[in-house]
């Protein structure tokens, strides 16, 4: 199983870019960072690769946050997350997977209050807030 990765992408106000899809396997509709599987690709070209496909955002500047292993009892899989700043327009291209999904933009602190009030739960957009809260202070 390929790695994953998820972007915090900031722009010049402090917001964060989020979007939400459809997850068959909640059968619900998730907020979460954009991001997605590395299809193979090294960690940091996947985070580009995804950010754009998903959002139609380049980035000027991605700085490593970390790497969770999510789940390790049930996937090999690992989490690789990315800040990105300096955010200039670009295309999106999301597979048919992705056909629902739509972009949001949040304060990092109203991003950071919804995963305190359970509103943003998955794993890697969780912890990926987190750090870059931390870096932001």
């Amino acid at each position: 199983m390929d790695d994953a990765v998820r972007v915090v992408a900031l722009d010049s106000q402090g917001r964060v870019v989020l979007v939400e899809d459809d997850f068959y396997l909640q059968g619900r509709r998730v907020l979460h960072l954009p991001g997605g599987g590395s299809g193979g690709q090294e960690p940091k070209a996947a985070a580009l690769r995804e950010l754009e496909e998903e959002t139609g955002f380049v980035v000027g500047d991605l700085h490593p946050l970390g790497v969770i292993d999510p789940l390790p009892a049930a996937t090999a899989a690992r989490t690789h997350l990315f800040l990105a700043t300096d955010l200039q327009s670009g295309v999106v291209h999301r597979d048919d997977t992705e056909i629902g999904m739509t972009v949001h933009w949040w304060k990092l602190s109203e991003a950071l209050a919804a995963v305190r009030s359970g509103r943003i739960t998955e794993a890697g957009s969780v912890t990926g807030l987190l750090l870059a809260a931390h870096t932001q202070r």
